[in-house]
């Protein structure tokens, strides 16, 4: 993969999102810069970001997967944002653990998503919609692909399930 560049997302309510150089083109609002790597540990984290400057984002999640498979999930959730994550841990966990808090579960749950890490969690609901603008391997797991972001696709699917 070459040298990556790392971000970390740290754990709680005052959760931070560091980036150490080279992450990005620009710190992002939001971000935070560590100039020393070390300086990313220094509190729990929640996820690791990683990016390579040789690699693209499909490649180096395959890689990264192949590394660690069973020990941390790994996907990506846009642009340069490829995640390390605890085993287990995806959109459709925290989802079941809504629906078990609010009363309501799969079968009677709609989810939209554009990225891979959105994949297990239109697997778990009960009707999973891709948005036309998704990534090709989303849109393969999807029950119904939307029109894009631009064209009001969660609009469009929403004002015809629930007219």
């Amino acid at each position: 993969a070459g040298p990556l560049a790392l971000g970390v997302v740290t754990a709680g309510l005052a959760g931070e999102f560091l980036v150490t150089p080279g992450f990005g083109e620009r710190v992002r609002h939001g971000w935070r810069l560590v100039e020393d790597a070390a300086g990313l540990w220094a509190r729990p984290v929640e996820k690791v970001l990683i990016r390579s400057r040789t690699l693209d984002d499909d490649s180096l999640a395959a890689l990264a997967l192949s590394v660690c498979a069973g020990l941390i999930g790994v996907t990506h959730s846009g642009e340069g944002m490829v995640e390390l994550l605890p085993d287990g841990v995806d959109k459709a966990s925290g989802l079941a653990a809504a629906g078990r808090r609010l009363g309501f579960d799969a079968a009677h749950t709609v989810a939209f998503g554009d990225m891979p890490n959105d994949i297990p969690m239109l697997a778990w609901a009960g009707h999973g919609v891709a948005m036309g603008n998704a990534h090709p391997e989303l849109k393969r797991h999807a029950d119904e692909i939307a029109p894009g972001n631009e064209e009001d696709g969660v609009a469009a699917v929403l004002e015809r399930l629930f007219p």
